[in-house]
């Protein structure tokens, strides 16, 4: 038997006990679950305060996007959306599931989430993965790419087409992600390093060099400085300077501009890595653009459109069939939400794409989580009366100040 049958007849069994339990004749899939197979450790997340925060806001706000099934623009349901949208697996929601591989994604490079199948080759469950777990290799028997996923009693091999894959740049020669904190490696060794001198000279109780204009031997110096720790300690901090006697404090070396330089530098160079504007990083600073709109779109070019087109094929290609994507089935994040901008241009745009035949009332409401109207004229498309095609027969036209005519939506 050829390698690739070997594998796929492993990974069919291990499917086959996962459907009975989790426990088979061939395979016992129950050694999987445990903290040192499915929980991701995010210890390296707490190094560094500035890549805690962009991690977290970027994988917060991915798992809060709205994501629906549709076909030719209209949102349906089947068993792979049902399973991802509502409940990947009896443990998390579709937002964890998210979460999960953002996190890992954004920390590892990689994020991975093996998917189970029914007997039909339907999805029913979606498990995330640790990343250190999981290993890529091809298959030379039939070129493929296979997941080798290493558990506690045993390895098992996943197909690509059974395993979400989410990554960073890789490249052609990698089938691996690139982690970003190895990129900024040298950037967090160095804030760490300034960050743990100026807490070590903070620390540092206060010192001082006391000058006596005589010679002391060794009994009346530790005398003196015995006499000097008392009376500094018992009077709040305060010292008496007796004739003859200089006392002068050693300064600490720690210097505020400098550790805020380095803040700067870090967060410069954090945010540069994964693609966020430094505003992102900067709000303790009030660094803003011109407007949250702007901010908001300059977000969603730079980082955010590519990361949910990356989700949006990787589901549409492992969760829906040959089948369904025929019939223009696919999964798609709702944006929309993190591009309206404030009152006034959001109002503005609703109103130049009802007078111009853009939106429906319906869906204006729609955009606002507001209920339709029941009228059904707010079904309709509308069109200034002011405006006519460029061929009407100049008879025919209505007063520049008609009312507004509409015309029937699809």
């Amino acid at each position: 038997m050829k390698l690739w049958q070997r594998i796929k007849t492993t990974a069919y069994m291990a499917y086959a006990g996962a459907t009975t339990g989790w426990k088979g004749s061939t395979w016992d899939f129950s050694n999987w679950f445990g903290r040192t197979f499915w929980g991701i450790d995010n210890s390296q997340l707490a190094t560094n305060e500035s890549i805690f925060s962009v991690i977290s806001r970027l994988a917060n706000t991915l798992s809060a996007l709205p994501i629906k099934l549709h076909q030719n623009y209209n949102m349906v349901s089947n068993q792979a959306s049902d399973v991802l949208i509502n409940e990947p697996n009896p443990n998390i929601s579709c937002f964890d599931l998210i979460n999960a591989l953002e996190v890992s994604r954004n920390e590892t490079g990689n994020g991975y989430a093996v998917i189970l199948r029914d007997i039909r080759m339907q999805p029913y469950e979606i498990h995330p993965l640790d990343s250190s777990c999981v290993t890529e290799f091809i298959n030379k028997d039939d070129g493929l790419l296979w997941y080798k996923v290493q558990g506690e009693k045993g390895d098992m091999y996943v197909n690509n087409l059974d395993m979400i894959h989410v990554k960073h740049i890789r490249g052609p020669s990698r089938l691996r992600g690139l982690s970003p904190l190895k990129v900024l490696a040298n950037t967090i060794k160095y804030d760490k390093a300034v960050q743990e001198f100026s807490l070590s000279e903070m620390e540092k109780k206060e010192s001082f060099i006391l000058k006596y204009a005589a010679n002391l031997d060794k009994d009346k110096r530790e005398a003196v400085i015995a006499d000097f720790r008392r009376f500094y300690a018992e009077n709040g901090g305060i010292l008496l300077q007796e004739p003859g006697v200089e006392i002068t404090d050693i300064k600490k070396q720690y210097f505020a501009s400098d550790t805020l330089a380095s803040e700067r530098i870090t967060r410069s160079r954090v945010a540069n890595v994964f693609n966020v504007p430094v505003t992102f990083l900067n709000d303790l600073e009030g660094g803003s653009l011109g407007s949250n709109e702007q901010q908001m779109i300059q977000f969603v070019n730079m980082n955010l459109l590519p990361t949910v087109r990356q989700y949006e094929h990787e589901f549409n290609r492992k969760l829906l069939s040959k089948d369904d994507r025929a019939q223009n089935k696919y999964f798609k994040f709702n944006l929309g939400g993190l591009l309206r901008g404030d009152t006034a241009t959001r109002g503005e745009f609703y109103q130049k794409g009802i007078r111009n035949g853009w939106f429906k009332p319906n869906e204006v409401r729609g955009f606002e989580d507001l209920p339709p109207d029941e009228s059904p004229y707010a079904n309709k498309l509308f069109i200034s009366g002011d405006l006519y095609t460029i061929d009407t027969d100049p008879t025919k036209r209505k007063s520049s100040t008609a009312t507004t005519t509409t015309v029937e939506g699809g």
